[in-house]
C-alpha cells in the first residue's frame, strides 16, 4: 500500500495518509459537492481510555490549524491535536468486517477493547 507523506512547511512528515484514505476522502467530498471541504482530524477528551479521534469533513480552517493539501484533498489538524497524533498514519480499509478510517498512532500507550479511544 502506497502512502502519501504530508509535510507542512518543509518539516519532517507529521501525519501520513495512505492512498486508500486519500481516495476515499476525495470520493466523500465529491459526493457532498462542496470543493471547499477538507478532512479534519482532531483529538477530543472522552471514551473509556481518555481520548478519542474525531474525523469529519469541514470547511472551517482556524488560526493555528495545520493545513496540508495534496491531490485535491486537504487535511486539517489543530495544533493541540497534532501533539497527540504526530507520526500517525490514516488509512481507509474496506473488509468483510466493515469499512472505515483507521488511525495508526505511535503515541498511543493504551487503547480500549472497542478500539475507539486511547491514552
Amino acid at each position: 500500500m502506497q502512502t502519501i507523506s504530508i509535510t507542512p512547511r518543509g518539516e519532517q512528515p507529521k501525519v501520513t495518509l495512505t492512498s486508500a484514505a486519500a481516495a476515499k476522502v476525495a470520493e466523500l467530498i465529491a459526493k457532498e459537492g462542496d470543493k471547499s471541504l477538507a478532512l479534519r482530524l482532531g483529538v477530543r477528551p472522552g471514551g473509556c481510555s481518555g481520548f478519542s479521534y474525531d474525523l469529519q469533513l469541514d470547511t472551517t480552517v482556524d488560526d493555528g490549524d495545520i493545513v496540508n493539501e495534496f491531490g485535491g484533498v486537504r487535511l486539517v489538524i489543530d495544533s493541540q491535536s497534532m501533539d497527540m497524533v504526530r507520526g500517525a498514519e490514516i488509512d481507509y480499509r474496506d473488509t468483510l468486517q466493515g469499512a472505515g478510517f483507521h488511525i495508526n498512532n505511535p503515541n498511543v500507550t493504551r487503547s480500549c477493547g472497542c478500539g475507539n479511544s486511547f491514552s
